[in-house]
């Protein structure tokens, strides 16, 4: 898929939390084509203490508004500044990088083969992704049955309900029991009482450990995008490198270090090596 460096108009910042912010993007002309899981590289300006792009999911893309949306969490000072966008503002970015959940070719989205229940997990900022996903699963000619089981420390950690509730069913777990079943994603009934043809995750290390766990367990596919540090996103700094399992010419397979930007974000289950 080919690779823009643009420069895009701040639309609107609209600050979700005390720690994220929704920064929606516009560009001049057409955006270019976009899969759910893919992701961008920022440039931010007006940092003395940032001199690298700060990688962020691809959250949404309204094509008949031309917008794309970033959901930030405010980590660090180059993070803060993003927060200190307003209208009328550019943000450089390169984009469509990585690739994205496995549902989608880079041209047309295709539903893989006999699969129709889709539960999409998510925690803390690493939702993200999962918006844009569950708009793609359900447009006419895919008409997929989405869960979105979305997982956070308190209620008021729990970000865009009202937009997941246009794609799917929406469930959610709280730490402190504050809204939904108390506790982590994967100790929601759901995962008791129902079963899927794909597990889609995004989301805390551990928490993505314990979906593939549970993937393996019950015998379905499962996908997780990894949030390994990055810095280029074109795999040239090798500071994003996982191992991965890969299947050699002979059928045997061998552990391979990856750069996460370019060969993920997302991986199957099979290839990740947590539960191996």
């Amino acid at each position: 898929m080919k690779k823009y460096c643009l420069d895009l108009t701040v639309r609107s910042t609209e600050h979700l939390h005390a720690r994220y912010v929704l920064l929606k993007l516009a560009y001049e002309r057409p955006l270019p084509p976009m899969c759910p899981g893919q992701f961008v590289e920022v440039r931010v300006d007006g940092s003395p203490t940032t001199f690298l792009r700060r990688p962020i999911s691809i959250n949404f893309v309204d094509y008949e508004r031309n917008e794309l949306w970033l959901l930030v969490a405010t980590v660090g000072d180059g993070t803060r500044q993003l927060a200190r966008l307003k209208a009328g503002d550019k943000l450089n970015c390169m984009l469509p990088l990585g690739h994205g959940f496995a549902s989608y070719s880079d041209i047309a989205p295709v539903k893989p083969e006999g699969a129709t229940r889709f539960l999409l997990v998510g925690g803390g900022v690493g939702v993200a992704p999962l918006l844009y996903q569950g708009a793609k699963l359900t447009q006419p000619g895919n008409d997929a049955d989405v869960t979105f089981l979305l997982g956070a420390r308190t209620a008021s950690d729990l970000l865009l309900l009202d937009e997941f509730e246009k794609y799917g069913r929406v469930l959610v777990t709280t730490e402190d029991g504050s809204a939904g079943e108390r506790g982590f994603v994967t100790d929601h009934s759901v995962l008791k009482g129902e079963s899927f043809d794909m597990v889609q995750c995004c989301g805390p290390t551990p928490m993505m450990k314990a979906v593939v766990r549970y993937a393996w367990q019950v015998g379905v596919e499962c996908q997780v995008s990894l949030e390994n540090m990055m810095a280029c996103g074109l795999g040239a700094c090798l500071c994003c490198v996982e191992k991965i399992l890969q299947r050699e010419a002979d059928g045997s397979e061998a552990v391979h270090n990856v750069c996460v930007c370019k060969e993920g974000p997302v991986f199957s289950k099979e290839q990740v090596t947590w539960e191996r």
